[in-house]
This record gives structure tokens, sequence and C-alpha cells, in this order.
């Protein structure tokens, strides 16, 4: 297993973009491709975004489950996108360079290029639904020069996402990522990932709980319809009790003293979506 922790290099003044004086990196977790057995293997690829209001990324959602889906085969990569003082699109540009960064590096990396998949947790589910139904628009691919569709991801898992900026937002994550600018209209129709479901956007995993009283699960279903109506195909598991920020819902990212993380029935999510993007 090779791990290294690469830094997500961008220019964010020539960007226009604001990412608070923070340093975003990207940690891998590659397999050791042994030529003797594997010789020309290729593996998928997840990129996680961990959850933490815009404000920070939970180490909950980060290592164990990069941990959880190598063990299943994947090249995994943890982003530590801008938050904090960060503002939109700094992050969704970070979350872009790295889906890119993956696919320009897939032979060194033994990746397969048409499965490079995201996942993420609550605003990192935000961030990921944004990538997911904004990679094609001009302002993501003139800013980063991405005009292949390099950055565009193979499919997301959306974990109990924060999903739309209206009635049933999340407001602490919608203000924290627009900062001044949470009053502006437009900006707020365009971070409302439901409203921005297209063709174009790609297959999706989603789960969430009915009793999540922090993020309503009315985020998930909303995705859900939106896709629907676009014909994007998408696997949709609600489970019906369990707070938020579950991650693997079990004493691993519980933590101590937290038996409310640990959820039996919810653990099963990430054998569902190993199993979803491997059937993709």
């Amino acid at each position: 297993m090779l791990c290294k922790t690469l830094d997500i290099e961008l220019d964010y003044k020539k960007l226009n973009a604001e990412n608070g004086g923070c340093r975003p990196t990207l940690s891998l977790m590659l397999p050791d491709n042994c030529l003797r057995l594997y010789k020309g293997r290729k593996y998928p690829a997840v990129v996680i975004c961990p959850g933490g209001g815009y404000e920070a990324t939970s180490d909950r959602e980060a290592e164990p489950v990069a941990l959880k889906f190598a063990a299943a085969g994947f090249n995994t990569a943890v982003l530590r996108y801008s938050v904090g003082n960060a503002r939109f699109p700094a992050a969704l540009f970070e979350l872009a360079s790295a889906v890119a960064m993956l696919r320009s590096r897939a032979d060194e990396w033994s990746i397969d290029s048409e499965r490079i998949f995201i996942c993420g947790f609550s605003a990192g589910g935000h961030l990921c639904a944004n990538l997911g139904t904004l990679w094609n628009r001009d302002f993501v691919k003139n800013a980063l020069g991405f005009h292949g569709g390099e950055h565009r991801p193979s499919g997301m898992m959306l974990c109990y996402p924060v999903i739309t900026s209206g009635e049933k937002a999340h407001r602490p994550s919608i203000n924290a990522l627009l900062g001044d600018m949470s009053g502006d209209k437009g900006l707020l129709e365009l971070i409302s990932a439901e409203k921005q479901v297209s063709a174009d956007t790609p297959p999706s995993f989603i789960w969430h709980t009915f009793t999540d009283t922090a993020v309503p699960v009315d985020n998930s279903l909303l995705m859900a319809a939106a896709l629907s109506d676009k014909g994007v195909p998408f696997e949709l598991h609600i489970f019906p009790n369990g707070p938020h920020g579950l991650a693997l819902a079990n004493k691993i990212t519980a933590g101590t003293g937290y038996p409310q993380y640990i959820v039996p029935e919810c653990q099963q999510w990430a054998d569902m979506a190993i199993r979803w993007a491997e059937n993709l």
C-alpha cells in the first residue's frame, strides 16, 4: 500500500476564489499492484469529502471510510478541502482538480479512469453534488482549463448530504459556504444541487436516515426526485433510525462515549455503495 499526501495547488487569486488561507490536501491510499499477480490491473478510485458544515472536515468521515473502500479494492483519496473563511467556489475547484489529477495519473497509479467516484458526507455531500451538477458549466471549465471532461466524476456517493438552499436547507452550511453573499438569490439557486441536475449529472448512490434532525431527509429526497426527472440513474436508501453524522455507523467511527453513532442497520450502506459502484 502506497500512502502519500499531495497539495492541491491552485492560483486562487487568478480564479477569483477565496480559500480562506487554507491548504487543501489529497491523501492517497494506493494498493500495491503486484506485477506477478496483477500485471495491468486497474482499480476504481474514490475521492472522499468529509463533512463539517464547511467549517471543518471531520476525521470520522475521512480515513476510516478510506480504509473501508481500500479493503474492497479501491484506490482512495481523502480531500481536505478549504473551509472556515473559504467561500464558494474554492472547494468546488479543489474537488474538480482532485478528480482531474487522479484521471491524469491513472496509468501511474493503476486507476481505471472510467471509474473515478466521489463520496461526500453532509456538507461534503453538498460539495460532491455541486461538482456532479456543475462540472460542465463554463465558470468551472474555463477557470480550471478542463475542457475534456477530465474533472467529471463517474458517479457520486452522497451520504446524508446537504443538497438544497431552500426551505429544507441546513442553513449553517449554506451560510458558511457563501458568507456575506448568503442572501444572493442567484448564488443560492446555483448551489442548490437539486435545481442544477441535468442529463449530464453522474449516476448517484444516496443514503440518509429518516430521523436526521440536522440535515432533513428531504435533502436526499429532493435530489433523488431531480435525478429521476432528468433520467439520471440513482440508488436511494432511507434508513428509519439514526442521527446525523453516522459515518460508517459502527464503533470505529462512533468515538468513545457516543453509542448513538453505532446503528447496525445503517452499517450496510458502505457495502451497498461498493456493490453499486462495481455494477455501474
